[in-house]
């Protein structure tokens, strides 16, 4: 039996951790070890990142909202309640922008959940 070297798949498979590597500081891209650590690391706080930015986000709409409708005397959870008993099916992205962008048609909207 002939002997087989990993050269092709060990080099490409170094070359794709060191390729992801890019940026680090230091021996942080340089290093095979050290860089494939840093990667894993990397990989992982990406994942939370993704998970972390989508409440973060939820969070900042809420705050938009409630600052919005606290100036016509109505606080955050009264104005959630009106939109469930109206069946209004808006998430909090779109009345966010619609509180910041459009304040004529955000003032239409709540004079109407307050007048029913």
């Amino acid at each position: 039996m002939t002997r087989i070297k990993r050269g092709n798949v060990a080099r490409k498979r170094r070359k794709k951790i060191l390729k992801l590597a890019k940026g680090f500081r230091g021996s942080h891209s340089k290093l095979f070890r050290t860089a494939k650590q840093q990667v894993l690391k990397a990989l992982k706080y990406s994942y939370i990142g993704r998970k972390n930015k989508k409440r973060y986000y939820r969070r900042l709409w809420i705050i938009r909202i409630n600052a919005a409708v606290r100036l016509y005397d109505i606080n955050y959870s009264q104005f959630i309640y009106f939109l469930k008993k109206f069946n209004i099916a808006l998430n909090r992205k779109m009345i966010a922008q619609l509180a910041a962008i459009d304040k004529s048609a955000f003032v239409c909207f709540i004079d109407f959940l307050k007048s029913n």
